[in-house]
């Protein structure tokens, strides 16, 4: 069965462009959409400074993270195995025509990975993601909550590494772009398929599934929200409620894509484990992304 990666990087956890893509032979992925993820000089994050490419440090010791740079190199030396992505930050002005210069000179395709420290319907936020759906590229989402509930019913914890903000924010954005497909993604989106995100203490909460989860009835109403299943924080959402998840599939089988996000083959594994449908099989696999993404 043909697969495709839709969320990864290169030069992350040690993988060069050639490392990724013998990691993709090995584990039978035809292609792998490769995304920026950038971090700007205000939003650097020490604890990942040995993760992304050492090239991308900056002199005043904060590090890029994954960027356009890395993006475009990958692409020249494998363009039958990656479709690029770029998102560039919109506090740093001229986000959308950025966006469009990158498809037009490089032929970027998707929008991504969106991983910074606003409101996703901030108004500079919104001109690229109107832009996003004008060019036809997919919008994918890093989200993490700017506060998580106190321990023992204690205040609320502030996380400096907060993306997006939380279902409210993410409301509005599929509301202001409805021509826009968006593909949510990290913790701060997936704690939210459970009623219980309100009273959760951890980040990648673990317990079975509650009804009256945010993502849920975002999905139901909102036919330009999608999903990726991949990284901790996919496979863990699927993986903490194994009923819930065969439901869950099954239910949103249009607008579920397969992701890795990191080294490895679990959520592949998992999936096979699951015993679905073929037909719901290739969708995830392959079908959805290329809908997204023809070609």
């Amino acid at each position: 069965m043909r697969i495709i990666d839709s969320h990864n990087h290169v030069y992350y956890h040690q993988l060069d462009p050639a490392g990724v893509v013998g990691e993709l032979d090995e584990f039978g992925i035809e292609r792998c959409w490769v995304l920026t993820w950038y971090l700007p000089p205000a939003e650097d994050v020490p604890g990942s400074h040995g993760t992304f490419n050492p090239r991308n440090f900056r002199t005043d010791g904060t590090h890029a993270g994954s960027n356009l740079d890395d993006v475009i190199e990958a692409c020249r030396a494998y363009p039958e195995r990656f479709i690029g992505g770029f998102c560039p930050c919109p506090a740093e002005g001229s986000a959308a025509e950025r966006l469009q210069a990158a498809h037009e000179f490089y032929g970027v395709r998707v929008c991504g990975e969106w991983s910074y420290r606003m409101l996703l319907d901030d108004p500079r936020a919104l001109e690229l993601f109107w832009m996003a759906g004008q060019l036809h590229m997919p919008v994918v989402l890093h989200l993490d909550v700017p506060f998580l509930p106190g321990l023992d019913g204690g205040r609320r914890r502030y996380q400096t590494n907060w993306y997006g903000g939380g279902a409210e924010p993410l409301e509005r954005t599929l509301k202001e772009c409805s021509e826009t497909i968006f593909v949510g993604h990290a913790p701060g989106f997936w704690r939210s398929i459970s009623g219980d995100e309100a009273t959760e203490t951890e980040i990648y909460p673990r317990g079975p599934i509650t009804p009256g989860g945010q993502v849920i009835r975002l999905l139901d109403t909102y036919p330009n929200l999608w999903a990726d299943l991949s990284a901790g924080s996919g496979l863990g959402a699927m993986q903490r409620d194994e009923a819930h998840a065969r439901r869950f599939i099954e239910m949103y089988q249009d607008r579920l894509l397969f992701g890795r996000d990191a080294p490895g083959d679990a959520l592949r594994t998992w999936l096979l484990g699951l015993n679905l449908d073929l037909a719901v099989l290739r969708k995830l696999f392959h079908e959805n992304a290329e809908r997204l993404v023809p070609g």
